[in-house]
């Protein structure tokens, strides 16, 4: 067999083809500055970094100076947000820019992800970057692994620096040092020691919030409100959302505690946050700071959102009634509707929101009047029997609301849990270490997650039970002392009145309702 031979046969060059031009074209030079953050020192850094390069590339005859292209106050462990870097990289690559320089890896890109694409991306279109402080060149042949090495280095510094800020906040959580997000928080700023401030007229919209979900209405009914009357949202903005109000109503702030590390960074290159369901620890600080509303109001709100959870057929408006009247036949709340709403004769009535679902209720509908007459008659005849009502009436509300058998019960089980925890622990770390018969595992670990499991929802359970006893409590005192300042039959309906003693009003017929009182005690009427 003939030996195998490679002849190279050159390219044909058409040398009419090949311009030619005596004419020097200058490299096109932009620069990136970017800082972290928005303080005064880095905002100096910052300014001095534009200034540097902007002199460093008009000096050189060779370049033409195109931009600095800048980020202020963002971090570097993403590009994705960083709008001057994104737009000097399609400047690049719209043929706009031959070189790019930038002080360091770390200044361009801490993502090794994100640097490398980039820097790819730019070398496809001959575009190159110098990196200053190690003096790489992303078109020479060794730019790439450094950059590679450089970038990876870099990452590492941001999750270290990420791990350092994360033990010092956990750190401050651990003393019961708090912080809140003010600038999107309403009714507390920054006070002089550091904690926060109580903002009077702010707080007065807070209270107002918990007043009117108190008397009935709908956190969408409430942001409505609050629109219309023009105070701003906690985001200095005019439209409130009923998610807003929501989360002013459950916040534990606005009675003056704070549960710290609601949620946790997962990835500390994307800054991507989760909500905490036990993977870490979290911290709960008792009279952190002064409170907009007591605790017993809150712990009312809290009660009041879990009934309304279960009331079927809730609904919220402008009226006094609205979620406060109750089929007697199925249980639903009644609804308003107007009749011959165009007209003279125009009507409010209100009627079971269940009624032509299904099975039709025979509880009729009401009109207005009905139902604030039947409140004047339960009311008067709670008056005219109100000293013998009253008799030991508070000996009987701390029976009814006592606690202690409660609390009692609570620390039992904290002290279960706990334990089984710590036994839980041991076993895992038992099974690391040596080898142990993996079935034998299985049987203990199970039987300690089934007492971790009871203890838990036990305590979940009295949680519950006490906050109901709680909220009882509160709602009955109040109770009472409205009813201690009236002694005079009433004439006519008052609305304050209403909201401020009825629980509910329960239909049975057009005549017969049971007016049932915020203390529990229930008046039956015939109208």
């Amino acid at each position: 067999m003939s030996q195998v031979r490679v002849t190279v046969i050159p390219p044909r060059v058409n040398l009419q083809l090949i311009p030619f031009s005596t004419e020097y074209v200058k490299k096109r030079v932009a620069a990136y500055a970017r800082v972290s953050t928005d303080t005064e020192e880095q905002i100096s850094s910052y300014e001095a970094q534009v200034d540097h390069y902007t002199r460093h590339i008009q000096a050189n005859e060779e370049w033409e100076f195109v931009k600095v292209y800048t980020d202020e106050g963002i971090s570097a462990t993403s590009t994705a947000k960083r709008d001057g870097f994104r737009q000097m990289v399609q400047d690049a690559l719209d043929g706009k820019i031959d070189l790019i320089i930038t002080k360091s890896v770390s200044r361009f890109a801490r993502n090794t992800v994100d640097s490398l694409t980039t820097v790819r991306q730019l070398k496809e279109k001959g575009v190159e970057v110098y990196f200053e402080k190690e003096n790489i060149y992303t078109l020479d042949s060794k730019g790439e692994l450094l950059i590679t090495i450089m970038s990876s280095l870099a990452q590492e510094e941001s999750r270290s620096i990420s791990e350092n800020v994360t033990w010092g906040q956990r750190k401050r959580m651990q003393d019961g040092k708090i912080t809140l997000p003010y600038k999107q928080f309403l009714g507390y700023e920054k006070g002089e020691d550091g904690l926060p401030k109580i903002v009077p007229s702010e707080a007065v919209t807070v209270r107002m919030i918990y007043r009117l979900f108190l008397e009935g209405k709908t956190p969408s009914w409430i942001a409505k409100h609050l629109t219309e009357s023009g105070i701003l949202t906690p985001a200095r903005k005019a439209v409130w959302q009923s998610t807003t109000v929501l989360s002013i109503l459950q916040n534990e702030k606005y009675k003056g505690d704070a549960i710290l590390q609601k949620t946790f960074c997962v990835d500390f290159l994307t800054k991507k946050m989760k909500v905490n369901e036990g993977e870490v620890p979290q911290y709960y600080v008792e009279n952190s700071h002064p409170a907009i509303v007591t605790p017993e109001t809150f712990e009312m709100v809290q009660y009041e959102l879990s009934q309304r959870k279960g009331n079927k057929g809730y609904k919220a408006s402008d009226s006094p009634f609205s979620g406060k009247i109750i089929c007697g036949e199925c249980g639903t709340a009644f609804g308003s509707k107007v009749w011959h709403s165009t007209s003279k004769y125009r009507r409010t009535i209100w009627q079971c929101n269940h009624k032509y679902k299904g099975k039709k209720c025979d509880t009729p509908h009401l009109y207005e009047t009905a139902l604030q007459k039947a409140f004047v008659e339960a009311f008067n005849s709670f008056i005219e029997n109100k000293g013998e009502i009253l008799q030991d009436y508070e000996t009987v509300v701390l029976a009814l609301t006592d606690t202690s058998s409660l609390e009692k019960r609570q620390a039992e089980l904290k002290s279960e849990y706990d334990i089984v925890m710590e036994l839980m622990r041991k076993c895992v770390e038992e099974n690391a270490r040596t080898v142990l018969d993996q079935n034998e595992y299985n049987h203990r670990y199970t039987a300690l997650m089934e007492r971790y499991e009871a203890a838990q929802n036990g305590i979940a359970e009295i949680n519950d039970k006490m906050l109901e006893r709680t909220a009882k409590r509160e709602k009955i005192t109040r109770f009472l002392d409205n009813m201690k300042r009236h002694d005079k039959l009433l004439t006519e309906f008052d609305e304050k009145l209403w909201l401020a003693t009825v629980e509910s009003v329960t239909v049975h017929s057009e005549s017969k309702m049971t007016v049932t009182f915020k203390d529990n005690s229930e008046v039956t009427v015939e109208i």
